[in-house]
């Protein structure tokens, strides 16, 4: 049975897609859109209970994100990484929390973790600088997740490197304007932020090495809850790929929509050619096959912390891999079916080059990049333990 969550976007699904243009046309999501994420829940989907969440199983909120990116992609990609910040920060010390979800629940979060910037031990805290790409959904959130890393007194990271996840209000960083001018994904509004020496107490920070592992931060603050116990780096890109699947699957439905009726310029009805409906078949079968393991990887972690079986770093690689190839193999067969969409298909009133303008967007992200994840899940299936750069992002 669906989550309530994902039975309100899916009702809703027909006004998120009409909104989808002026999302774009703006370059961040359109108020019709925000409304309509908070009033179905999504962005709550992972918080936990005790501060207005539902904590739901990660499958479920994949499953939302989904049905949001197949109507909107880059409504879908806010929901796929802001709907994962919740999750974070219920790992996070009790009193942020309260200053983040105390006077109102819906509160978004913000990001981006790469550590674009450094943080100072000063007294009770940190001294933040840094200059920062890529944050999705920024004009709608109030807080912000920042990757940085831990400087010297010279002000330059140490070495080797420790890499910390802070915490800021809106306050005390600047969206840089006009920093998001892009082919796809256009409506994210993803764009830079600046930090010029804002203090972070050290009570809004967590070791990044900490949060990749999973149940040791759940433990620290006392989450018991099964979600809180898996690991970043699955969470995280679950969300993101969740979204270019839910494009894909937009896509296609777009494409059988505009197919149904077509006749080409040489006369011949599409639904009488045996050679376009095989690669929409093709192309149907390998986007429902990314779905299913994606979901199937989320749900093997999450069935080994409810059983109480640690996550192994092998069981990481294998989702990582896994979650890398579906975002590839449904983009693929998105290029496969807009291949066969004809001359109108790049008309800009024609949903599906948007879809496809967001897919190849999407497949961009650093955790879409398959070369070091592919090799480091090879050699674990191997038995060889993989070292340095090679167990990055997993």
């Amino acid at each position: 049975m669906a989550h309530e969550v994902v039975r309100r976007v899916e009702e809703a699904s027909a006004l998120l897609a009409a909104t989808a243009q002026e999302t774009e046309g703006l370059g961040r999501l359109s108020d019709e859109s925000v409304k309509l994420i908070r009033e179905a829940g999504v962005m709550r989907m992972l918080q936990p209970q005790d501060f207005g969440g539902y904590a739901a199983h990660p499958r479920d909120f994949a499953e939302a994100v989904m049905a949001v990116a197949g109507n909107c992609g880059s409504t879908g990609w806010v929901c796929g990484v802001g709907g994962v910040h919740p999750w974070e920060m219920a790992l996070m010390d009790r009193e942020l929390q309260s200053e983040v979800w105390g006077d109102d629940p819906d509160t978004w979060i913000a990001s981006p973790y790469a550590a674009q910037g450094v943080a100072t031990p000063v007294d009770g805290g940190y001294t933040l600088k840094g200059h920062w790409n890529f944050s999705s959904g920024t004009d709608h959130c109030d807080w912000i997740f920042l990757g940085a890393l831990v400087g010297g007194p010279d002000g330059k990271p140490l070495q080797p490197p420790k890499m910390l996840h802070v915490v800021l209000p809106r306050s005390d960083y600047t969206i840089v304007p006009d920093s998001w001018d892009v082919i796809g994904l256009c409506g994210t509004g993803s764009k830079d932020v600046v930090v010029e020496g804002a203090f972070v107490p050290a009570y809004r920070t967590i070791d990044a090495g900490e949060v990749a592992e999973g149940e040791k931060a759940a433990a620290r603050v006392g989450r018991s809850d099964t979600l809180y116990k898996l690991p970043f780096w699955a969470m995280f890109p679950l969300g993101i790929t969740s979204a270019v699947v839910g494009i894909a699957e937009g896509a296609l439905r777009a494409h059988l929509d505009y197919q149904r009726e077509r006749v080409t310029a040489m006369g011949t009805r599409i639904k009488d050619d045996p050679y376009v409906l095989s690669a929409i078949a093709e192309a149907s079968a390998e986007i429902g096959a990314s779905r299913t393991q994606l979901l199937d990887g989320i749900c093997r972690l999450y069935d080994k912390a409810e059983a109480g079986k640690p996550i192994t770093f092998e069981d990481r690689a294998v989702v990582r891999r896994n979650q890398t190839r579906c975002a590839w193999r449904a983009v693929s067969a998105v290029d496969q079916i807009f291949a066969r969409s004809g001359g109108n298909a790049v008309r800009r009133n024609n949903v599906m080059q948007r879809f496809w303008r967001d897919a190849h967007v999407g497949l961009q992200h650093a955790i879409h990049t398959p070369g070091s994840t592919y090799h480091a899940a090879t050699l674990t299936s191997m038995g060889i333990e993989p070292e340095g750069s090679l167990r990055a992002l997993i």
